[in-house]
Order: C-alpha cells, then sequence, then structure tokens
C-alpha cells in the first residue's frame, strides 16, 4: 500500500448459517481501521459454495451488521455474481504461463496422495501436467492451476502475526479454475480484494496459510498486496474453540438476549485488541485509538461477565431516547407486543430510574413493569410474600403519611422516614410491601422513584388495591 492511498477494508462472510460473533469481531476491527482513517468499509458474500449458501444467511449477515452498526459502503458484493472476472484472470494467468491446464482425474489425484501417504511424503499433488507440451493435451475436461514456485520461500510480512515463511516445496500448484469451469475460493476472493480496491485485509489467523498461497496470485499479475493482519481465534472461557456449548455464538442472539448493541461493540473491541487498560469506551474514542499495533498474538476468551458489565456501562451512560429505540428493536426481535404510546410515554418519564444497574435490555424491561403494566397490579410469588396481612397494615397506616407528603424525592423521603420513627420501623420493613403493591414484582428502581414517576394518585391507588382499604 503506498502513503496517502485511501484505506479501504472489507469483510466478507460466507452465507451458510448465522453471522458467528466470530465475524463480527471481525467486522469490527475492520469498520474501525477504516472509518477512524476516513477510509471504506465494504461488505461482500462470498456465496460461491451454492449447495450451502441460503438466502436467509445472507439476510441473517445484514441483519446483524445492522444491528451491531457497522454501516458498509455502496451495495453488498456478491462474489458468485463475479465468476466471469475471475475465469477471466485465470484465463489471463494461463496465457502467460503463470498457471497451465492439469487433466488429471479426481481418481488419478486420490491415488497420487493415497500413495505418497503412504511412503510418508507430502500428499501435495504433483500434477504431470505442469511441464506438458500443450500439443500433448487431450481434449477432455481440465481444471487450470497455478504453477507455484519450487524453490526458495514465500514471506508474509503480517501486522499481528510479523514476519511469517513457508518453504515453497510446501505449497502445491492449487486449482484456479474448476474443470467446469467454475472458479475456486482462492482465486476469486484475490480477485475481488483487488478489484474492489481492498488496502488491509484484516481476517481470523485461520486464513493465515491462505495468504501465502494467495500471495501468488497477487504476484503472478503484478498486483500490489493488500496489507495483511491475521487476527488470533476468540475461544471459550475454557480455552476451547468458541462454539455452543459455552453459550449463543450467533450475533442475532445476543440482540435477543437484549445486550446493547453499543456494549456489544466495546466488548468485541476489546476482545483481542487493547489500548492500555481501558475497558470501558465510547464509538468515538474506539475510533480514534484504534490500529493494528494494538491486537494481541494470543486468543482471547469469551466472558459473559464482563460482556455484561460492559453492557450495563453503556445501558446507564446512553441517552434515554436511544434507550427507548433500542428497546423497540430488542422487543421486536423476541417476537414480543410492541409499546403502546402510554408504555413509551412511562418508560421515558422512568428512564432515569430503570438504566441504572441493568445490564440488558431484559433486566430494564423486568424493573419497567410498574410503568409497562396497568391495575390492577397483581403481585408474581416473591412480591405475594411481602404483601402479608401485617406488611398490608403497615401500607394502610403509611397511606395518610403519603396523601399529605410534598410529591418530591425530598418530601417523599421526609414523609417516610417520619413514619418510620413513628410507627419504630426500618426502611427495609417499608420498602418490601410498597414496591409489591407498586409494582407487583420485587425487582424494581427504588419506591421513591416509582411514587415520582407515577404520581400520588396512582401511588394511593395501586396501595389501596393491594391492601384492599380505601384510604379517604
Amino acid at each position: 500500500m503506498q502513503d496517502g492511498t485511501q484505506v479501504v477494508t472489507r469483510i466478507a462472510p460466507s452465507p451458510t448459517g448465522f453471522m458467528h460473533i466470530g465475524t463480527a469481531r471481525t467486522a469490527l476491527f475492520n469498520w474501525l481501521y477504516a472509518r477512524g482513517r476516513g477510509g471504506r468499509f465494504l461488505l461482500r458474500i462470498e456465496d460461491t459454495d451454492r449447495e450451502r449458501a441460503t438466502p436467509g444467511a445472507t439476510e441473517a449477515i445484514l441483519r446483524g451488521m445492522t444491528w451491531l452498526g457497522l454501516g458498509w459502503d455502496g451495495e453488498a458484493v456478491s462474489q458468485f455474481a463475479r465468476a466471469g472476472r475471475h475465469a477471466e484472470i485465470a484465463h489471463a494467468m494461463l496465457e502467460t504461463g503463470d498457471a497451465y491446464k492439469c487433466f488429471s482425474t479426481p481418481d488419478e489425484i486420490a491415488a497420487y496422495r493415497e500413495t505418497a501417504r503412504a511412503e510418508g511424503r507430502s500428499t501435495n499433488f504433483r500434477s504431470p501436467w505442469r511441464d506438458a507440451d500443450p500439443a500433448d493435451y487431450p481434449d477432455a475436461p481440465h481444471a487450470i492451476r497455478i504453477r507455484a514456485p519450487r524453490e526458495g520461500e514465500t514471506v508474509i510480512e503480517d501486522r499481528v502475526q510479523g514476519s511469517v515463511r513457508w518453504k515453497n516445496t510446501d505449497l502445491d500448484d492449487m486449482i484456479l479454475l474448476r474443470s467446469d469451469g467454475t472458479p475456486t475460493y482462492m482465486l476469486a476472493v484475490v480477485v475481488d480484494d483487488h478489484d474492489m480496491g481492498v488496502t488491509h485485509v484484516i481476517r481470523g489467523d485461520d486464513h493465515l496459510a491462505n495468504a501465502a498461497r494467495q500471495s501468488l496470485i497477487y504476484r503472478a499479475m503484478g498486483w500490489p498486496l493488500p496489507v495483511y493482519a491475521h487476527i488470533p481465534l476468540i475461544l471459550g472461557p475454557d480455552g476451547k474453540k468458541l462454539s455452543k456449548r459455552h453459550g449463543a455464538t450467533g450475533v442475532e442472539e445476543y440482540q435477543k438476549m437484549g445486550y446493547p448493541a453499543s456494549g456489544m461493540r466495546n466488548y468485541l473491541a476489546r476482545l483481542g485488541w487493547s489500548h492500555g487498560d481501558d475497558e470501558f469506551f465510547t464509538d468515538a474514542q474506539a475510533l480514534e485509538w484504534f490500529d493494528l499495533d494494538g491486537i494481541n498474538k494470543a486468543p482471547a476468551r469469551f466472558d459473559f461477565k464482563k460482556l455484561e458489565n460492559l453492557c450495563g456501562q453503556h445501558i446507564a451512560s446512553a441517552e434515554d431516547s436511544g434507550i427507548l429505540t433500542d428497546l423497540v428493536a430488542y422487543l421486536s426481535a423476541i417476537d414480543a407486543d410492541p409499546l403502546t404510546k402510554t408504555q413509551e410515554d412511562g418508560l421515558s418519564r422512568a428512564m432515569y430510574s430503570l438504566k441504572e444497574r441493568s445490564k440488558t435490555y431484559g433486566e430494564l424491561i423486568e424493573k419497567a413493569h410498574f410503568v409497562l403494566g396497568s391495575r390492577p397490579f397483581l403481585p408474581d410469588g416473591k412480591a405475594a410474600a411481602a404483601l402479608d396481612p401485617v406488611s398490608r397494615g403497615i401500607l394502610i397506616e403509611l397511606t395518610p403519611h403519603l396523601q399529605n407528603a410534598s410529591w418530591t424525592r425530598d418530601g417523599l423521603e421526609d414523609a417516610i422516614a417520619a413514619f418510620a420513627g413513628e410507627k419504630d420501623l426500618k426502611l427495609g420493613r417499608i420498602a418490601p410491601p410498597l414496591r409489591a403493591a407498586l409494582a407487583g414484582r420485587t425487582v424494581t428502581p427504588s419506591v421513591f422513584d416509582m411514587m415520582l414517576v407515577i404520581g400520588r394518585e396512582e401511588t394511593l391507588g395501586r396501595i389501596e388495591d393491594a391492601t384492599g382499604h380505601s384510604g379517604n
């Protein structure tokens, strides 16, 4: 890459299932690197595997990227749609002698490898057609293979892994174009990255060996190599490859679990990259700080507790209006009933008391039951236990104090403190039944916040519902 060239990165997932959290992390790194430098971030759907690629998986990728807030430039590119261009490059390499026709059949290749394995040799196929005279070519189906070097080394200067070397004797003459005329993934990736102007290839280190083989195509075509940065994979807490046994692995599952996208971006950025000891940071800070030098060589371990902690911080620090927008999307994702206008208004009034210490939107919705539900609030099991006869009696005696209280936080605190002193009670004896009466739940904001949000009339009405006693 030349100095002054605009940075162009890409994410190129295969649409063969859900969007893996590892793919999301790779997308984020590419997005941060490009956006932080005024560059372009592209999306390519690598749908050449026609048996496994599905429209539903493509839609899942688009939804996952959108939810994470990783907007891409231009239209998403279909790799399959560019098959003609890929074949064009294979034939161009054939013309220059950097590739050759191979007429070996699958049975012949399998037999070669079986013999090599039995003799303890490399099973990399050595085609007898590599140096054959074109005059001897049969009129038969053939693949087009690259003419890989047999001597020396291939070196990849990687921004994460450092200088990585392969002996060329270990590189095979990989197929570029199959005998049915379809291009291979290895060819398609290089042609697409070149044609799309990709300057930096940031991807999982399981692709590191591919970089050596793909570099042969770049060099044969006289194309500049991109800057490579192969990032470590994500492991589960037990140090093994992240899988379903560790919990959710698909991006959309995390949305349905109620994690805010901002928290996911923060956590995924820290998963294999660091900026000093900073744990919590905003998008603006991540865009300013992110650099390839901060990526760790060692695999990162997924930690749900850290994820929840960061997500809680992001919810607490978010604008109320932004949380409300996210809640609407969250409820839609879990196929819950949409919010009514009354419920939205209640949430807006209560948001200041809901977003503190809520680690997920599910927790926030649970705490918001006092503004999402309607009278009469039937208590759940735990709340019902707090409304025993003695506790209901306490609420009945408290009612006149609330009727005459100044409806401010200080006024309410003073009124309840005075009542507690008068009855020789601690707040811990008053709050549980009051919470149960106001919300029908035990997980709520403070009783003072709830009373301030719903107002005097509604507060007294709910206490009357819970006690069966009119305060008039």
